[in-house]
């Protein structure tokens, strides 16, 4: 197998160990085992350097922790749409939940600084999904994406708790500062905005910068462009445009 393949095998793995009703076989035996053996062999060949058997022991231990966000996340979407029927629902049939389950595991190698399986993991449930989530992005618990194709959260974004967003959102960044020496972009600063708790971005907003902040409990409407911080319990929106009705002859 590739790569992809091998760390696409990882992930339904790792799906089932935090969507067992949907992902696992019925009667399943736990798929950390799983997880663990084949992580140590990408880790080992990526990282020869490293220790790669602490490095999966450390991921497997944060586990617990990602399937109680992951939790509240399926909460979120049910109590979030009026059209979700049952938390069960919003796992076998919302996108955004499955973008966001994959990088609650992808952003954990991140933070472990394991390269290439956790960008390859993101691009798995962005081809899926058509959301592209960096795993270096830190989103907080109750996390829901509503329809979801279209969205793109960049690298240094922080998101807080309780944030909604919906289809064609942008967290992105404006400019990339350049080395005045050798020309090369600067890299490791932070590009992305922070969206603090209880927000909702509505489809095809677009927010950017680093130094951009969207305070807590604000709405950001539809095809709004934001590059400057708003101040919590914030509502920002376009004037609506004039439509010209004309009766068809």
């Amino acid at each position: 197998m590739t790569l992809p393949q091998r760390i696409e095998h990882i992930v339904s793995h790792g799906l089932a160990v935090l969507h067992p009703c949907v992902y696992a076989d019925l009667g399943a035996k736990s798929q950390l085992p799983e997880i663990a053996a084949d992580l140590e062999k990408e880790i080992a060949l990526l990282m020869p350097n490293a220790d790669a058997k602490a490095l999966v022991a450390d991921f497997i231990d944060r586990m617990p922790e990602v399937k109680r966000l992951v939790e509240t996340d399926v909460q979120a979407a049910y109590e979030g749409d009026p059209a979700a029927t049952s938390p069960m629902e919003v796992v076998m049939a919302y996108p955004g939940l499955y973008a966001v389950t994959i990088h609650r595991m992808a952003h954990e190698l991140y933070r472990l600084k394991v390269p290439i399986i956790p960008r390859v993991m993101s691009e798995l449930a962005h081809s899926k999904t058509g959301i592209d989530i960096h795993p270096g992005a830190t989103i907080g618990e109750r996390f829901f994406i509503d329809h979801g194709t279209g969205v793109v959260i960049g690298e240094t974004c922080v998101i807080g708790r309780n944030v909604k967003l919906y289809q064609g959102v942008t967290l992105g960044a404006k400019s990339f500062d350049k080395d005045p020496v050798t020309g090369a972009l600067v890299k490791g600063i932070k590009r992305h905005p922070n969206v603090e708790d209880n927000v909702v971005i509505y489809a095809g907003a677009t927010v950017l910068g680093g130094d951009t902040t969207i305070g807590h409990d604000s709405e950001i409407g539809g095809s709004v462009w934001l590059i400057s911080s708003v101040p919590p319990h914030s509502r920002v929106y376009n004037k609506p445009p004039a439509p010209t009705i004309k009766e068809i002859q």
